[in-house]
């Protein structure tokens, strides 16, 4: 893995065989916004038709990643220098230092390993920015997201009251990976 950052360009940049990931930037946002906007990326997270955002929820959105960082961050992801999909994380330095972490990926990108790859990156990034689990709770109907977890060694636990939000759905599996048992 080749990692590089410059001080002229303060994005970190990833490059792992032919993917490479970095920090969304406002260059990145009409990608992220047709990434959400398809339902097949989205119907796991319980939007099957996708979401519609406007430019300036694109724009307010990024303002809230970019000055979160770096307790929060959000990658873009690109294979063979076509977007492909997203990683992110968020820190809750009130709970523990949990981090929630996740993955999207269009359907063409899927099924070659760029989700190890997008992944691992964003639970690395949580580690080394403070965190001390990081957590995921998919969809039960989503075979591949929980395999994918469970070969990056993500463990089903009783969820946390911390973690239910206003959207979130009762059927969801929760999934943790502590500092002490992630393999880099």
């Amino acid at each position: 893995m080749e990692k590089s950052q410059s001080k002229a360009d303060p994005v970190t940049i990833v490059k792992v065989d032919r993917v490479e990931i970095r920090e969304t930037t406002k260059a990145d946002l009409k990608d992220v916004q047709r990434l959400w906007a398809d339902g097949d990326v989205m119907k796991f997270v319980g939007f099957p038709d996708g979401l519609r955002n406007t430019d300036e929820e694109m724009e307010d959105w990024y303002g809230w990643i970019d000055a979160g960082r770096p307790l929060i961050n959000h990658f873009s992801v690109f294979e063979n220098g076509v977007y492909s999909g997203e990683s992110f994380y968020e820190i809750s330095r009130e709970h523990g230092n949990y981090a929630a972490v996740d993955i999207k990926l269009f359907g063409f990108a899927r099924g070659r390993g760029i989700a190890a790859k997008a992944l691992s990156f964003a639970v690395n990034e949580a580690f080394r920015n403070g965190a001390e689990k990081v957590w995921v709770d998919p969809n039960p109907e989503n075979a591949k997201a929980i395999a994918l977890y469970k070969r990056l060694g993500f463990e089903k636990k009783e969820r946390p009251s911390f973690t239910v939000s206003s959207d979130w759905a009762p059927s969801s599996v929760y999934m943790e990976l502590g500092k002490e048992k992630h393999r880099q």
